[in-house]
């Protein structure tokens, strides 16, 4: 995952295109962030979606994400044609990660919604509209003919998606509270959460597991994702931290190396990370 904050658009393109021809890496994201959360915090950030069009029409082999999408930044159609659009780019690459959006007592999150004349809804209102825009966007990927929704936060009327994605991308739903485990109970393929505390990464996955049972899910059918800085001085932290991961049963694994990139990145990664990648 390339954040792309206080660093250039061909830093990000050259990493993506080598990371494209490394075979241990199977998938590649950016951030969605409308201003820096880290470093220089009135310095650039490059907006998620515009740049993920981009890098998937520099890539042809790599899956293809946000980690994850702000459902407080677009309206849950608009996001939805935006996503088909990127997936129509990269020929059916794109993983589609969703979430809440920024936490409340984050400011360094909460600014960009000021910043930009965009409102912050209170937190039960903006996970019940991620309940509901995980429908939508799925009936826009899918239905063939017009349709109507009236939700409580969200309403369509006459919603057709044209042209649909060329596959319908799996559904990375990011977060670690209640609230969100429950909506990814509901609709995710695949669930994300930050990495760093091990023992709670493990209790929220057995969260998860229980809210699949309430409603009669197999909680094997979402595969199970942690995100995790790359420590360059120290890698074996990242791999120690990984194989704890592999052991508590995830599988796809996202990581962060700090900019500014160093040449041959994406193969230091498969040979100093990634098990088996070297």
């Amino acid at each position: 995952m390339t954040a792309p904050m206080n660093v250039g658009y061909d830093e990000i393109v050259r990493v993506w295109r080598e990371a494209d021809t490394v075979e241990a890496i199977d998938h590649a994201w950016v951030f969605d962030h409308l201003m820096p959360i880290g470093g220089d915090l009135d310095g650039s950030a490059l907006e998620g979606w515009t740049l993920l069009a981009a890098l998937a029409a520099q890539t042809s082999r790599l899956e293809l994400g946000v980690l994850v999408s702000s459902n407080r930044f677009r309206p849950p159609a608009v996001l939805a044609k935006i996503a088909t659009t990127v997936d129509v780019i990269a020929g059916g690459r794109l993983q589609f990660g969703i979430g809440v959006g920024s936490r409340p007592d984050h400011p360094l999150g909460r600014r960009e919604y000021d910043a930009h004349g965009l409102p912050f809804a209170a937190t039960a209102d903006a996970v019940a509209a991620l309940d509901e825009a995980c429908t939508v966007i799925r009936r826009l990927w899918t239905e063939p003919a017009p349709f109507d929704f009236a939700g409580e936060q969200v309403r369509l009327t006459g919603a057709f998606g044209n042209p649909k994605p060329v596959r319908v991308p799996p559904v990375l739903i990011g977060g670690r509270s209640a609230a969100t485990l429950r909506v990814a109970a509901r609709h995710a393929d695949i669930w994300n959460i930050p990495g760093g505390d091990h023992d709670d990464v493990v209790a929220r996955s057995a969260l998860l597991d229980r809210y699949c049972e309430q409603i009669g899910r197999d909680p094997a059918g979402i595969t199970r994702s942690v995100h995790f800085a790359v420590d360059h001085e120290h890698p074996q932290r990242t791999r120690d931290a990984i194989a704890a991961a592999l052991d508590a049963g995830f599988r796809h694994f996202v990581l962060s190396p700090q900019a500014p990139y160093p040449a041959g990145l994406a193969h230091w990664l498969a040979d100093r990370i990634i098990p088996g990648g070297g």
